[in-house]
């Protein structure tokens, strides 16, 4: 049986109530999405500074924290300030998945675990992960299960993010729901696209409404196709989700967390910078990689992705956004910095919008044989243990 919290009242004005997560209240019902190579404690530094939320950091594989591996062990590391910490645990392997969740709890490593059932990238998918594990539903229910069970005693929430199943033909995210909310997870996450969608087309808000309606007692969240503080509450308006999960929308727009704070908080107040402010946040972005990383190159070479991020959509013109997209130290970024119009004011929509590259729909790699049924056979659970052992490494 699962217990309800009580839910938080809302504020004067608020859209709506702050997100209770187990014992966690988030005053702003915004969560930062785990992405590879971006939610690292510098840029989730940067989003606290900007707004509110719940910010999690990249996922990392259960093996290779049981094993303590040294980039795992960073990835899940937080600055003393930051509160609730949060982290993303993938794994295909219930046994590896609970040691995993019980190392984090026990060593107090984390206020918050989320289990990763939403990524849909080929080296994930074609070992039975990610998006696609579900469609085993007693292997997702072992996992979730050991994860909870490992949590519990030291107090620490786990959620589900998950995807809508594999394609339209084989959809499974509403029974992954009950399960999950069965089992005693506290809040599910609806990546509202199959494995097949990849990042492609347009995100099924239906599907979360439709969530929402099944899964009852703990609270829903919705994510796909949030570019805008005006995106999500459009979001929670059709679909009535308890929160959103914001990921692309925020790369190279950090100050996002500021609307999506005032606009949750009832305000119209939106921040729309021009050139130098964003400039400076991309000098403290710098700074921020620098302190994490302790190493001047590699904080700068990391900077790199994010730099077409930032200026989308300003005149920039093309040799001074090459320059940028070469950047390898602090002294070349202020110099390279310096070149922009830093007067130029916010340009609209051109700055607005999809960030990223979204791809087309792909058929999603699978295990030999994954679709012929819903139980998991004793070969796939040994494949299985095996492929756990090949992903590990952080």
């Amino acid at each position: 049986m699962t217990l309800t919290t009580p839910a938080v009242p809302a504020r004067p004005g608020a859209v709506l109530p702050p997100l209770r997560i187990g014992p966690l209240t988030i005053d702003t019902p915004v969560v930062l999405a785990p992405m590879a190579g971006v939610t690292n404690a510098a840029f989730r530094r940067l989003c606290r500074e900007s707004g509110a939320g719940l910010y999690v950091a990249e996922m990392v594989t259960s093996r290779a924290l049981v094993e303590r591996g040294e980039e795992s062990m960073r990835i899940i590391s937080h600055e003393p300030d930051e509160r609730p910490r949060s982290v993303q645990v993938y794994g295909v392997d219930p046994a590896t998945v609970g040691a995993a969740v019980r190392l984090i709890a026990s060593e107090d490593r984390a206020d918050h675990v989320d289990l990763n059932f939403g990524c849909p990238v080929p080296k994930v998918t074609r070992r039975g992960g990610g998006a696609v594990l579900p469609w085993k539903r007693d292997l997702f229910r072992a996992i979730i299960t050991a994860a909870v069970d490992a949590a519990k005693p030291y107090g620490v929430p786990v959620t589900v993010k998950m995807r809508k199943g594999i394609d339209d033909d084989h959809l499974t995210y509403l029974e992954a729901g009950l399960v999950a909310q069965e089992v005693g997870v506290a809040a599910v996450a609806l990546h509202a696209r199959t494995a097949a969608d990849y990042y492609s087309g347009t995100a099924d808000w239906e599907a979360i409404a439709l969530l929402k309606q099944t899964v009852t007692d703990i609270p829903v969240l919705g994510n796909g196709d949030i570019w805008s503080a005006e995106d999500a509450l459009e979001m929670v308006a059709q679909t009535g989700c308890d929160g959103v999960v914001v990921g692309r929308g925020c790369q190279g727009r950090p100050w996002l967390f500021a609307d999506l704070a005032a606009a949750f908080a009832g305000s119209d107040e939106r921040i729309r910078p021009g050139l130098g402010y964003v400039a400076t946040i991309v000098r403290r972005h710098a700074e921020l990689m620098v302190e994490h990383f302790g190493d001047e190159g590699k904080a700068l070479r990391e900077m790199r992705k994010h730099m077409a991020w930032y200026f989308k959509g300003y005149i920039v013109g093309g040799e001074t956004r090459a320059a940028l997209g070469l950047v390898s130290t602090m002294a070349e970024l202020d110099e390279r910095l310096a070149r922009l119009d830093l007067d130029q004011g916010y340009p609209g929509a051109g700055a607005e919008g999809q960030r990223g590259r979204a791809g087309s729909p792909k058929r999603p790699l699978l295990p030999y044989g994954w679709l012929d049924s819903r139980e998991l056979s004793e070969e796939f659970a040994k494949a299985l243990h095996e492929a756990e052992l090949s992903v590990s490494g952080g």
